[in-house]
């Protein structure tokens, strides 16, 4: 592929494979090399390591972390690792070997060309994993400069910016979860640290990402050295790691590593090593946005539970108010409707026939206000090849997890091969039994998922479950592991003309519910906060299902 296909003409591109590690480096870094991996890989993995900088000379220390990576694969058998520089491994093609890709140090705009950048994007959303080191901050920026040319991939890595003070500033760090999954090798009362360290501007914030480790204002001296660009924040927050997802995809981004040294150093190269088996999809590990953490949320995150607002409870308003109002009540997670309108400035309905600017659109919002799209409501998926990939393509563009629908059954064979070839469940969702007549009732779904996969079972919409007589703990007994998703609900009373009342008023037995999921150790995709009455005067009772939800999780 030509200089100019990949957008590269009249640019200086540099690669780290331009520099060598010697011999002595690399001896070091063998001994500094992990016995083993944190995590069991669920399959052979393969890192993708990319190394172009564009109108910048690249730093020498890249050659030191794609060696360090690849002998830490070769030495545990966590992965192995393909090193290049040539854009033209992210055509779709290519990236489907892989399950995720480092951008190993890459300052520059690293290729401008639109398909390939949508290509990388829905490798991520869908399911793939993104590792960003030091310069990667300012990659897909025009260089010197750092202009913004990208927008999305800088909410993707979760931060803009190069500002730093010396090469090798000496920094107090703060381990700021010493439990969590890629922390656990640090001393929990931090450590004092030598290298670059950038600060960021945004699109960096804690709404929008989980920090594992930062600078202590406390202990570090922030006046001394020259900075080089502006390296104060006004709120005093100066993160150095953090992980994130975006869509489904796995993302972490770590500034440390702008020396050699640091990729000889024991404790960064297990660092280094749960990061990579974390983008990977070998090593669980929380991502709620910082700010959004307390004790109910640590609490629903050792549940593996997820409490966000379906759309339809706002279906009044467009999607992008659904997710301002989402993140305005403190949550991350929403569930979309295809028949809500996307926003004032795009009267469409938010639905597969949006293009990719649409959907970029949509990401963006989304990526904005720190909030995940993980489930989505369409009526039905139909059975014919073109449409139903349509479907599921529009699920991967945009990281959902879990289609809610009620198909054909005639479907549910082809719906099947779709989601085990797109890693994207189907959840049949239940309204009464004359709308519903093969998903009505716990039987009738388990009757439809019969020698199915595991990726297809239950959307269980509780409130209809009410209404047609059915006790909620009872179902979701009998669903077992087929409860995908959850649409939560309390009636005021049972029968037809139940309506939502706040969780634990009304009839529906809900910390009995909650109880009962945690005895069975369901992990829905979502519990979905579904308050269909009072349409536009519902905020304070929605509030007040979150508090209560929070109080029972917070209590076990």
């Amino acid at each position: 592929m030509t200089a100019a296909l990949l957008g590269l003409a009249g640019a200086a591109p540099a690669r780290a494979d331009s520099f060598v590690t010697s011999p002595e480096d690399r001896a070091r870094i063998e001994q500094a090399l992990p016995a083993s991996a944190p995590a069991r890989p669920a399959k052979p993995r393969r890192l993708l390591i990319f190394t172009l900088n564009v109108g910048y000379g690249g730093h020498p220390s890249a050659a030191h972390a794609s060696e360090a990576f690849t002998l830490m694969g070769r030495k545990t058998g966590a992965f192995e690792t393909t090193v290049t520089a040539d854009p033209q491994v992210f055509e779709p093609a290519s990236l489907a070997r892989y399950d995720a890709v480092f951008f190993n140090n890459t300052v520059g705009n690293c290729f401008t060309n639109p398909e390939l950048r949508r290509a990388l994007m829905a490798f991520v959303t869908g399911g793939g994993g993104l590792m960003g080191v030091h310069g990667t901050s300012v990659a897909f920026t025009r260089w010197p400069g750092a202009v913004e040319d990208w927008p999305e991939f800088g909410f993707l890595i979760g931060a803009r910016g190069a500002a730093h003070k010396e090469s090798d500033e000496r920094v107090w760090i703060k381990v700021e979860q010493a439990d969590h999954p890629l922390t656990r090798m640090f001393d929990p009362q931090g450590f004092e640290y030598r290298d670059e360290f950038f600060r960021f501007h945004e699109p960096y914030s804690r709404e929008r990402v989980r920090v594992l480790l930062s600078l202590d204002t406390q202990k570090t001296d922030l006046q001394s050295g020259e900075p080089r660009g502006n390296t104060t924040r006004a709120d005093g927050d100066y993160a150095v790691a953090w992980v994130r997802n975006h869509g489904r995809g796995r993302v972490f981004y770590s500034s440390m590593a702008h020396n050699p040294r640091v990729f000889w150093d024991p404790k960064m190269l297990e660092f280094y090593l749960a990061a990579i088996q974390f983008v990977l999809g070998d090593l669980p590990a929380p991502t709620t946005p910082s700010a959004r953490l307390n004790p109910a949320v640590r609490a629903q995150e050792k549940l593996g539970w997820r409490l966000g607002i379906e759309a339809y409870t706002f279906h009044k308003f467009t999607f992008f108010e659904t997710i301002d109002k989402t993140a305005d009540l403190g949550l991350s997670y929403v569930g979309g409707l295809s028949f809500q309108k996307v926003s004032a400035a795009m009267p469409k309905n938010f639905d597969p026939d949006l293009t990719d600017a649409e959907l970029e659109a949509v990401r963006l919002k989304l990526a904005e206000r720190g909030v995940r799209l993980v489930t989505y409501y369409l009526q039905e998926i139909p059975d014919e090849e073109q449409a139903c990939r349509k479907i599921f393509e529009f699920g991967r563009k945009l990281g959902i997890e879990t289609f809610m629908t009620e198909p054909k059954l005639e479907a549910l064979e082809r719906i099947d091969r779709f989601c085990n070839q797109y890693g994207i469940k189907v959840a049949l969702h239940n309204h009464d039994q004359k709308a519903s007549p093969a998903y009505w009732s716990p039987e009738a779904v388990l009757r439809a998922c019969q020698g199915r996969s595991p990726l297809i079972g239950a959307c269980a919409d509780l409130g209809y479950w009410m209404r047609s007589g059915i006790d909620p703990v009872e179902g979701l007994r009998k669903l077992g592991d087929r409860l995908i998703t959850l649409q939560m609900h309390d009636l005021h009373a049972p029968g037809p003309d139940g309506h939502d009342v706040p969780w634990g008023t009304g009839v529906g037995r809900s910390a009995e519910v909650f109880a009962e999921m945690r005895r069975l150790g369901q992990r829905p995709t979502l519990i979905g906060l579904e308050y269909s009455y009072d349409w536009y005067e519902s905020l304070p009772k929605i509030e007040q299902c979150i508090r209560f939800f929070n109080q029972v999780t917070r209590e076990w």
